[in-house]
């Protein structure tokens, strides 16, 4: 997907024009992937005045678990680097819905692969973004034959940059297949999650989804639709899933701040049910779509919203 950055960034401390936002080739975390971002979404409140930025303090400890995991040493607690984003947000005034990227990253210039001595920084840019995945038809997916990394291996619960060339294997797989996205499996075999959404199956009107011991990232959207699922009074189980249910669902959907709630028709070619959005999903979808938008009086909280001008 081929971006158009939005003109101002926060790099090294300041917020700069985003062209004056460099690093250099022999980084650290370029040559070794020893970085951990964030995926963070504005959205453009109905009423046009503001921009709702979904559940901000949530990523934000989200981004410093993952810096924990780098050792990564910032100046910015969870509420300095939220500060940042609402100054970013303020400084860019986006005119459309938005996607913010913090980027911590070892800066610095070093010839080896640790953690522990490595110059630490924090970096975040904005682009406009739309549907990352079609929101308007069911997605054909497959289960791709690259396996989840494993929590020994490189823990898919912190966001690191260079874990995503597992992602990165399994989406190309898919799309070189005709399909939109794949889903993966852990190493005990079980589903674990898309390239980069979580995922939801419904069986018998109860909704399903992988537990965060399962080689998934603890998504924020996730947890939202857990919390809708229980004031719509729909069942909610946490645990593993078979790749043999997924052929026999009812529905499924998958979830994520790029993804939002996305429609899955197919799986290895089989249709999900009726291969349309199910009733459960149609409920989840609603609600998710009028909280973002400023529309849902009873999730007001999740938003942090920011004015913008035309």
């Amino acid at each position: 997907m081929k971006i158009d950055l939005l003109p101002y960034a926060y790099f090294q401390g300041n917020i700069v024009p985003q062209d004056e936002a460099k690093v250099s080739i022999a980084t650290h975390a370029l040559q070794y992937g020893t970085g951990a971002f964030a995926g963070i979404r504005g959205y453009q409140d109905a009423s046009g005045e503001t921009i709702n930025i979904f559940r901000l303090p949530e990523h934000s400890r989200r981004l410093m678990s993952s810096a924990r995991l780098l050792r990564c040493e910032l100046d910015l607690d969870p509420d300095g680097f939220a500060d940042v984003v609402r100054e970013l947000v303020l400084k860019n005034n986006p005119q459309s819905d938005v996607y913010i990227r913090p980027f911590v990253y070892k800066s610095g210039i070093e010839l080896t692969p640790r953690l522990k001595g490595i110059e630490d920084d924090l970096a975040i840019y904005m682009i406009p973004l739309g549907d990352y995945l079609a929101m308007d038809r069911p997605l054909k997916l497959m289960v791709s034959s690259w396996v989840r990394s494993t929590d020994n291996t490189i823990p898919s619960r912190g966001k690191i940059s260079g874990s995503y060339i597992n992602s990165a294997f399994a989406k190309d797989q898919a799309e070189e297949a005709g399909c939109d996205d794949a889903l993966m499996l852990n190493a005990r075999g079980k589903i674990a999650e898309a390239s980069a959404a979580n995922l939801y199956i419904v069986r018998n009107g109860t909704m399903i989804t992988s537990p965060i011991t399962g080689d998934i990232l603890e998504g924020i959207t996730r947890m939202s639709v857990i919390q809708y699922a229980g004031d719509l009074g729909i069942p909610v189980e946490v645990r593993e899933i078979d790749r043999s249910e997924l052929y026999i669902a009812d529905e499924a959907f998958l979830c994520g701040t790029g993804a939002q709630v996305a429609v899955i028709g197919t799986v290895d070619g089989r249709p999900v049910g009726t291969g349309q959005r199910g009733p459960v999903t149609e409920q989840i979808q609603e609600i998710f779509f009028s909280v973002v938008r400023g529309q849902n009086a009873q999730y007001e909280n999740l938003l942090t919203r920011i004015p913008v001008h035309g």
